[in-house]
């Protein structure tokens, strides 16, 4: 045998070395057991070409739009930064920004409280709790466009059902104009937020109530704890988790809310019930000023996605 022959042999016992390497000390490429690479790249491909498709390239053309002052309709140029350092100096824009930050601290508690305690309420196999879940979380599926135009109706001053109760508990005289007035107008629609998207937090968080061990709750029973005890000591440090991702949802939503405002007040009276997407929208199809709604959403983009950041961190934080 030569000397060539010897160096392309494996190791004493005819294994190559534990380290990846042959005994000639050329690395060896790991191999798939079932499938060579260029098949796992074929089979993520439709998804990377959706991707691309759908978020990145469109993602890529708003940085370019924004970066001009393209219109609905009409010629454009490239203008830089003008149309960001318009949004910073914009009053408008951190009105409906402060509005909208008002907004989500007014609903985000309740809806997470609310839709633990359904929660807790439909997590036991009692008799009924699958159709008490169906009902908790029917709102939320009918959505918040529908309901939107059925409260319409159910506001006006003169032949709403809101004013005809309201009088007959002698509350008010009937005629309270609920969508003509600001803070009435955020109480009303809060109040249709906080009734309808808990249903979505109920599932969230029930499905991470369902994997908490039967015996962790034995034990606590056996050691005299109560239930008020049993959920703050056992249940919510447990499902912590479930609950940051429904308070993530619920404030992203939140900055994203546009139907309901639209359809109810349509960010009055003025401007004091316009969101900032509702400020985007007026500055896109209103203004017919595309570039600088485009900088404006990128903005809003980045803002939520510092919002977003901080929760996860406080998450990590609480679990350090």
């Amino acid at each position: 045998m030569t000397a060539l022959d010897a160096e392309a042999l494996p190791g004493p016992a005819g294994v190559d070395p534990p380290d990846g390497r042959t005994a000639s000390g050329r690395s060896r490429r790991p191999r798939s057991l079932t499938h060579r690479p260029a098949t796992g790249m074929l089979l993520v491909a439709p998804a990377i070409a959706l991707v691309a498709f759908f978020a990145l390239i469109p993602l890529a053309f708003a940085v370019y739009i924004s970066f001009t002052n393209w219109p609905l309709i009409g010629e454009y140029r490239f203008v830089g930064f003008e149309n960001y350092r318009q949004a910073l100096q914009d009053p408008g824009m951190w009105k409906a920004l402060r509005y909208t930050l008002i907004y989500t601290g007014i609903v985000t508690v309740p809806i997470l409280l609310l839709g633990y305690g359904l929660a807790v309420l439909v997590r036991a196999n009692r008799p009924g709790s699958t159709v008490l879940r169906t009902v908790f979380f029917l709102p939320f599926v009918v959505g918040l466009t529908t309901l939107s135009y059925m409260l319409v109706l159910e506001a006006q001053p003169d032949s709403g059902a809101i004013n005809r109760i309201l009088e007959a508990l002698g509350l008010t005289d009937g005629n309270t104009a609920w969508l003509l007035d600001g803070v009435l107008g955020t109480a009303l629609l809060s109040l249709l937020v906080i009734w309808a998207v808990p249903g979505l937090t109920m599932i969230l968080l029930l499905s991470a109530m369902q994997g908490v061990p039967s015996e962790v709750y034995e034990a606590a029973d056996i050691d005299g704890a109560g239930w008020l005890r049993r959920e703050l000591s056992i249940t919510v440090p447990i499902i912590r988790p479930a609950i940051a991702m429904s308070l993530i949802i619920s404030v992203i939503g939140s900055f994203l809310a546009f139907n309901q405002f639209f359809i109810l007040t349509k960010g009055g009276p003025g401007t004091d019930t316009t969101t900032i997407v509702g400020h985007i929208y007026n500055r896109a199809f209103v203004e017919l000023q595309l570039g600088s709604a485009t900088a404006i959403s990128l903005i809003l983009v980045v803002f939520t996605a510092v919002i977003t950041a901080a929760q996860f961190l406080l998450l990590r934080g609480s679990d350090e």
